[in-house]
């Protein structure tokens, strides 16, 4: 009621202030909102015929304390909750590991196949930088990651207490993956908030990934890409690649040496 009394005021006063400089009687006045910015109650009153300057609007609004409402806007995000809550990086406080599945790491990346992407999920061995399971899908869900984890479980047999780190993509902090995790005792950890180096090994792998398979080649086909990965993955990279990280041996060497 106040605020309404307030607009009433203001056009009351300007009313006053106007009068000698208008030749008719006065039009009736639509009330404006309380809280618009001068710029709209100065154009509401030139619609209905009075002759007043923006700048005596301001300093009308001035005296009479009145001004536009500025309000911040606010974009729900309901589940940034969550997405905060879904772990920690356990990895962060850990040592880095002295032997083989004492810590995984795991990521997703996109590759083009004609004029669509598809995706390719990896786990790597830390200790010996050692491609464990992979695979290739149109979609990336978490029973796109379970099935490359429990695949890498099934030939590995790692004991409890195993450190899988990743991203904090669904794919991997979903319910489903979490499960496979929890059944066999390994520990999830996750990125810290904006720190996507937190798993730099992974970024680091598919960019020599790309750089020595993929760019500069078009790929016709899923299984023209998945034959190329399988050549590159499992015949070039594991077996044959020497890796800076390793003492410029690649990863099964390096794992045959620590036997």
């Amino acid at each position: 009621m106040a605020i309404m009394l307030g607009v009433i005021v203001l056009i009351h006063y300007i009313r006053l202030k106007m009068s000698s400089y208008l030749s008719e009687s006065p039009k009736s006045i639509v009330i404006v909102a309380a809280h618009t910015a001068a710029l709209r109650v100065h154009q509401a009153l030139k619609k209905q015929g009075w002759c007043v300057g923006k700048r005596r609007v301001e300093r009308l609004m001035r005296r009479l304390n009145l001004q536009g409402r500025v309000v911040r806007v606010t974009r729900r995000q309901p589940g940034l909750k969550r997405f905060k809550q879904r772990g920690e990086n356990v990895r962060l406080h850990s040592p880095e590991p002295s032997k083989i599945n004492q810590t995984w790491v795991a990521d997703i990346t996109y590759i083009k196949v004609k004029n669509t992407y598809k995706f390719l999920s990896v786990i790597m061995d830390l200790y010996s930088r050692r491609i464990l399971s992979w695979s290739l899908t149109h979609t990336r869900t978490t029973e796109d990651t379970a099935k490359i984890l429990r695949r890498a479980i099934r030939v590995r047999k790692p004991e409890k207490g195993l450190i899988f780190h990743t991203d904090r993509g669904i794919e991997f902090t979903g319910k489903g993956f979490r499960k496979v995790l929890e059944k066999h005792g390994m520990l999830p950890s996750v990125n810290r908030l904006g720190m996507c180096t937190d798993n730099g090994h992974m970024e680091s792998y598919f960019h020599t990934l790309k750089a020595e398979l993929i760019r500069g080649r078009t790929f016709n086909s899923m299984k023209e890409l998945r034959a190329a990965l399988n050549s590159y993955i499992n015949h070039f990279y594991n077996k044959k690649r020497l890796h800076s990280g390793i003492a410029y041996y690649s990863p099964m060497e390096y794992e045959m040496m620590s036997v």
